[in-house]
């Protein structure tokens, strides 16, 4: 949420914002709104002070024995107290309007952001990691999924239908393995690792700027007026709503959870296997820190390099590039995304997204703390994938296979596998 006083005085950024990210958002509303509510404080404020001065000359006048006096003076005050409840009325609607109305105001785009449409307009920034030259036709993470007998997607849509699988075995083992590597990065790194609720309330989705704007992409309890989080970013910021938190240093929390998303929209797009899939699991970063545009930076900075690092320990090439404004959500000042390569695909493919919302969620969610003057700020928030599963397997199978059907695996998740160097073929020993 932006404070209203900055849309104010940063119409123009605000609507340049709502063009740049492809929103639709009714500035002329919220400020007709705004000066209403304005207009609607006053009268009620002066109206109050108005009927606060005469109910004193009530007491006095009667107190002097002027009773026509102080019944002349207490009608002022009933026909008062009748135009105050209207007014009050009025400015509870004018406070609701301009608080919807705020929902929808879009975070503007840093500095250094690209201006463009969508994802092909994203700015590539580097790559890191050789591609794989196999030499010979490699198979995509289905079909190797099918030879090891890891990754079983028909009957898993026979129980759960379009886009659910099963991943069993060593799929299953790979799946616990990368986030088992991940939570270890992270808590080596001074993250509190946490495993949070997934079925949230409403407010929750709204408060981390979910909501409104993202409901069909989130499945409903229907009767229970919860829902289904996306990510743990929504639980990790909301354990602190209205809160005044110590930021001597900066908050760092590593999230654990199972997600749900229904993809819609998404429906001819990444069909196939592990891409697009409606329940997944993720090591999510999120990072409070103070409200100081440097300090956000810096951690934006961090947590994109935790992510690299834990790409790096699974051998795997990958290249970020920095996202344009329309391919952004609402509620990010600032956007890193880090595709790895997937050979099936023969292209880069998204795995993780650092964002810096600056103090959107923080003042949405009522998260403060006390600066230096001990006076009270918003912090800032940020969030980043450390890991997501099973999109992660895609290219963790397939850029890893060998000619004859084996799968190596990397070092860093060897300990984590029983100490095992390769997925063996099927008719194989292992190595």
């Amino acid at each position: 949420m932006l404070d209203m006083n900055w849309i104010r005085e940063n119409e123009e950024l605000v609507r340049n914002t709502a063009v740049w990210k492809k929103v639709d958002f009714p500035l002329d509303e919220l400020l007709e709104w705004d000066d209403k509510r304005r207009g609607l404080r006053r009268d009620t404020e002066q109206h109050r002070a108005q009927r606060n001065t005469l109910t004193k000359e009530v007491e006095q006048l009667l107190r002097q024995g002027d009773t026509p006096g102080g019944e002349a003076a207490k009608e002022q005050v009933r026909k008062i107290n009748v135009l105050l409840g209207k007014l009050e009325a009025d400015l509870a609607e004018a406070d609701r309007r301009c608080g919807e109305l705020q929902l929808l105001a879009p975070n503007p785009v840093s500095g250094d952001t690209p201006i463009g449409d969508d994802d092909s307009q994203n700015v590539e920034l580097r790559r890191t990691g050789a591609l794989p030259d196999f030499g010979f036709a490699p198979r995509d993470h289905v079909e190797l999924g099918e030879l090891h007998d890891i990754i079983d997607i028909p009957r898993g849509v026979k129980a759960g239908g379009p886009r659910s699988y099963v991943l069993k075995g060593a799929g299953l083992n790979l799946h616990l393995a990368v986030q088992r590597l991940a939570l270890d990065v992270l808590a080596a790194r001074g993250f509190t690792t946490m495993d949070v609720p997934v079925i949230v309330r409403p407010e929750a989705l709204e408060r981390t700027g979910f909501f409104p704007g993202g409901m069909d992409q989130t499945y409903e309890l229907t009767g229970e007026k919860r829902w289904l989080a996306g990510t743990s970013e929504v639980s990790l910021v909301s354990l602190y709503s209205d809160e005044i938190v110590d930021l001597a240093e900066p908050m760092r929390l590593a999230g654990m959870s199972t997600c749900f998303r229904r993809e819609v929209g998404s429906a001819g797009r990444d069909v196939r296997g592990l891409y697009r899939v409606h329940q997944f699991s993720k090591i999510e970063q999120v990072v409070l820190c103070r409200g100081d545009n440097k300090v956000s930076e810096q951690m934006l900075q961090e947590i994109l390099a935790n992510a690299e690092h834990i790409l790096q320990l699974l051998e795997l090439p990958y290249r970020v590039v920095a996202v344009c404004s329309g391919d952004m959500a609402l509620k990010t000042h600032k956007q890193y995304d880090i595709e790895t390569w997937m050979p099936s695909r023969g292209a880069y493919g998204e795995t993780h997204s650092a964002s810096n919302l600056l103090d959107f969620q923080a003042r949405r969610s009522g998260i403060r703390y006390r600066d230096e003057d001990g006076r009270l700020q918003y912090c800032h928030t940020l969030n980043n994938t450390a890991v997501a599963t099973p999109r992660i397997l895609i290219p963790l199978l397939e850029n890893h296979q060998q000619e004859d059907g084996t799968i190596y695996i990397p070092k860093a998740l060897q300990p984590y596998m029983g100490g095992r160097e390769y997925l063996p073929a099927p008719a194989q020993t292992e190595k």
